[in-house]
């Protein structure tokens, strides 16, 4: 998938992604901070990912992790904070839950603050259903 939108580019190709720009992102993140860096480079690899590029510059990112057929778990989305407030976020996930390969698959996330952004397209809470099993490694973590 390749999509040029204003002066961004939004791509699958993953030789493009800037992995010092999304581990430092995730870094700073309140979903991502306690992952270890080797589980982040694990995750790009073992996943498909969406960069956005103002030319060479990677700007925003996605990760979707799918089995092709039934589902897909969007994560990892985020667009540089002096990027914010142009609309490439929504271009983003607009792209995404309505490309060919995602558009009939039941899609899932998770937000602490995004709400809004998702329920654009048609993303619904469903508290009644979901359930989650954090990792060892966050569970066992000393507070």
């Amino acid at each position: 998938m390749e999509i040029t939108w204003n002066q961004f580019v939004i791509s699958d190709n993953k030789e493009r992604l800037d992995v010092d720009v999304i581990k430092g992102f995730l870094a700073r993140s309140y979903w991502a901070n306690k992952r270890p860096e080797e589980r982040t480079l694990r995750s790009i690899e073992n996943s498909e990912c969406y960069g956005v590029y103002e030319g060479r510059k990677q700007v925003g990112y996605a990760r979707v992790i799918t089995d092709h057929a039934t589902m897909f778990y969007l994560c990892d989305v985020f667009i540089d904070e002096d990027y914010r407030g142009m609309g490439i976020g929504k271009k983003l996930v607009e792209s995404l839950v309505t490309s060919d390969e995602y558009k009939d698959l039941m899609g899932l996330l998770g937000t602490k603050d995004a709400h809004e952004l998702y329920e654009q397209y048609n993303f619904e809470h469903d508290a009644e259903r979901c359930m989650r099993r954090m990792p060892d490694y966050v569970r066992n973590m000393k507070h």
